[in-house]
């Protein structure tokens, strides 16, 4: 089974860090498997939080892609999985990840989204994300992407972008003609910014950026109008 590493970025997630990462230490997983932290803050409030001493930390700049690229560097597995801190894998992820990359023509690949609330807005949210993933072949970064780790690094890893560097890295890997695996059991993500901002406006806010991104308008523009 091959070694993972799980990387999550956080920024002001003390709060709930503890329980992510206590809901992937305790996985079964005939592999090796290590958990990295990595916190864009820099008085480091979020690993501070952390209990548990067996968790890798690391502090770096701020911004997504880069603390996802400091954790790869750190990271010693032959898999890579970028996991957000509010979003929960389903209990056999890692099974399924290894089984997924028995296949050796498959470089990585991401879960089905699910929203753990109860709204049947939330449902429709959900089966759009699945047929989108399949029919794009680009997921995005709350289905918990994995990806082979050479893989990776002769990709060049995510690009330093303020927003959409889950999306840039999927093109990259669908220009490469790149085999992906989605996985149907679900991840179970925060509802908090849709029940923050409104599941109407959150939504299409999100889809209208994701176009505006891929009709070649730059990531700093859109990071503008989106908090």
């Amino acid at each position: 089974m091959r070694k993972i590493s799980i990387i999550i970025p956080v920024f002001g997630e003390g709060a709930i860090i503890n329980s992510a990462v206590d809901a992937v230490s305790n996985f079964e997983h005939s592999g090796d498997l290590e958990i990295i932290v990595v916190d864009g803050h820099p008085d480091e409030s979020t690993i501070k939080e952390i209990k548990n001493t067996g968790i890798i930390k690391i502090n770096c700049r701020k911004g997504r892609g880069n603390q996802l690229n400091c954790g790869a560097a750190k990271a010693v597995g032959e898999v890579l999985l970028f996991l957000h801190a509010d979003t929960r894998l389903p209990l056999s992820a890692l099974q399924q990840i290894s089984a997924a990359l028995e296949d050796n023509g498959c470089i990585g690949g991401a879960f089905d989204l699910g929203i753990a609330a109860d709204s049947r807005a939330f449902r429709i949210i959900e089966k759009i994300a699945s047929w989108r993933s399949r029919f794009t072949r680009i997921p995005y970064g709350d289905q918990a992407i994995f990806i082979r780790a050479d893989y990776f690094r002769q990709l060049g890893g995510f690009r330093n972008i303020p927003i959409m560097e889950d999306v840039d890295l999927m093109q990259r890997i669908r220009k490469r003609k790149g085999k992906i695996k989605i996985i149907g059991d679900p991840v179970a993500t925060s509802p908090r910014r849709w029940e923050t901002e409104g599941i109407i406006f959150c939504t299409l806010r999100n889809w209208f950026l994701i176009s505006l991104f891929y009709l070649g308008v730059k990531p700093e523009t859109l990071a503008r109008f989106y908090k």
